[in-house]
């Protein structure tokens, strides 16, 4: 049959099927990650297909966002979109006649069958069950399940649903799972323009593309006894199931925009490091005893089902915001080169347009408070201007008359120090402090906001280190005037 995948496939096979119907939603991209941590744990392949029957709010945009999301977080698929090989790239829009003759294989083996019955037909009958019992829910009551006539208008084609048994299978997160057959309807397969629904599509795409295991929400429980049915139906094997746990807002909602940000897109441009992004989701329902903090590689080697979490979770921004942070503080977790590369778009916001070694050598300045790479860009903005752009409340603050003597003597101290490192800047400093009777609180906030324009600043030796000799002494002198003005 058309579309199945060759036996060379063996191995697992795992897969991340998004709609593009809109930007990609942080609990899809824990779905993602979890699905590639296995695949890379158990040397197998990670496969992305997209699924776009949705044709009304599916776009072309929408695909770039997932696939650029995808790239930007590190989770490189192995078949899908982009992709050579026999499998890829996949969009269900261009495999219609891989569903189509599956649906023809399952009428003809007696196991699915044409409905002709109208919207406005079926409706009615929803109306009328509505009206003996406004709480009772509408099942398809089987109209054309033994119909022989073919009517010459249009159909859709319905799966012939067993009416008694059940559905059993063990989820590598819940256990086993037993649905009754009983709870089915004959649902539909292909809509009359032969388009499939969720349920076929995805079991179809699944067996002919060798997926060993489909890990997903939650929320798709509902869909897995269907489409066990329609494996067995087809005489395919079934895979395994994982199914996770959701991402819920604090007030125990479903996780939307309206609680925030969930896009993927939405902490990229917030300056949130990839790798930050999926240590964050990746505890997000499930454990590995006390630790918080991994890297991509310690995530595969630690990952499995069996510390998966069954109970739901609320997304929580600032621990999400503090692992970040921890992932900004250790070179370990994120080396020179990748801070740059973080840090440079939001420079560039800035009208900063730099050589990366100035940017490598003004790391260690921000690396311990920094939170974001783009609240690393704000705190380095003073280094890489002419002048420090200095906030009004600290100008009114700090740069006042009495401030220009001590930042005239500290430009004249700075001038002559040798070398120039920040341990001999503190040593120098101390000491003529001290030989003053003055002591760092008379004049560190004068001299920080006279060198960064804010209160706010990594050390003060730290800062004048980085600013170099005729810049330190240049800025203090400008404050200076500015305070004889004051």
């Amino acid at each position: 049959m058309a579309g199945v995948a060759p036996a060379s496939s063996a191995g697992t096979r795992v897969r991340f099927a998004p709609s593009p119907t809109g930007y990609l939603h942080i609990g899809g991209v824990r779905t993602a990650l979890f699905n590639w941590l296995w695949a890379k744990k158990t040397a197998g392949a990670f496969v992305l297909r997209i699924e776009d029957t949705d044709r009304e709010r599916s776009t072309i945009e929408s695909v770039r966002v997932i696939l650029d999301s995808l790239e930007w977080l590190g989770l490189r698929w192995d078949e899908g979109p982009g992709v050579g090989g026999p499998y890829g790239p996949y969009a269900q829009m261009n495999r219609l006649d891989i569903y189509r003759e599956h649906s023809e294989a399952l009428i003809r083996s007696g196991k699915a069958y044409r409905c002709y019955c109208t919207k406005e037909e079926l409706e009615v009958q929803r109306a009328a069950l509505k009206a003996r019992d406004p709480r009772a829910s509408f099942k398809y009551p089987g109209t054309c399940r033994h119909r022989h006539d073919e009517p010459d208008r249009a159909y859709v084609v319905r799966f012939r649903a067993p009416e008694s048994g059940v559905v059993t299978y063990v989820d590598k997160v819940f256990g086993a799972v037993t649905t009754p057959n009983s709870a089915q309807q004959d649902f539909v397969l292909l809509r009359s323009d032969g388009v499939p629904l969720y349920n076929f599509g995805a079991a179809i795409d699944d067996a002919t593309m060798g997926i060993t295991l489909v890990a997903r929400g939650r929320d798709h429980m509902v869909n897995t006894p269907p489409q066990i049915l329609l494996y067995e139906a087809l005489g395919h094997p079934v895979p395994q199931f994982a199914h996770l746990p959701m991402l819920l807002s604090q007030n125990g909602e479903k996780l939307s925009k309206r609680h925030g940000a969930v896009s993927v897109t939405d902490y990229r441009d917030r300056g949130y490091a990839p790798q930050a992004v999926l240590n964050y989701l990746a505890r997000f329902g499930w454990a590995h005893g006390d630790q918080e903090v991994f890297s991509l590689d310690e995530l595969v080697a630690a990952f499995d089902w069996e510390h998966c979490h069954k109970s739901d979770g609320k997304f929580d921004a600032k621990k999400f915001l503090a692992i970040n942070h921890e992932h900004l503080k250790s070179e370990r977790l994120t080396s020179d080169e990748a801070y740059v590369d973080g840090v440079m778009p939001f420079l560039q916001a800035r009208g900063l347009h730099l050589e990366r070694e100035r940017v490598i050598e003004a790391i260690a300045l921000v690396r311990e408070r920094a939170t974001t790479f783009a609240d690393a860009a704000d705190r380095l903005d003073f280094l890489f201007r002419d002048r420090p752009v200095i906030e009004d409340a600290a100008r009114a603050k700090f740069l006042v008359p009495a401030a220009s003597v001590p930042l005239r003597l500290l430009a004249d101290v700075i001038a002559t120090v040798q070398p120039w490192t920040a341990k001999e800047l503190e040593s120098a400093i101390e000491a003529w402090l001290a030989q003053k009777g003055l002591t760092m609180k008379d004049v560190a906030q004068p001299a920080r906001v006279a060198l960064t324009g804010r209160t706010a600043s990594p050390g003060l030796f730290a800062v004048i280190a980085a600013l170099g000799r005729e810049r330190t002494v240049d800025r203090l002198g400008t404050a200076a005037d500015a305070c004889e003005r004051a």
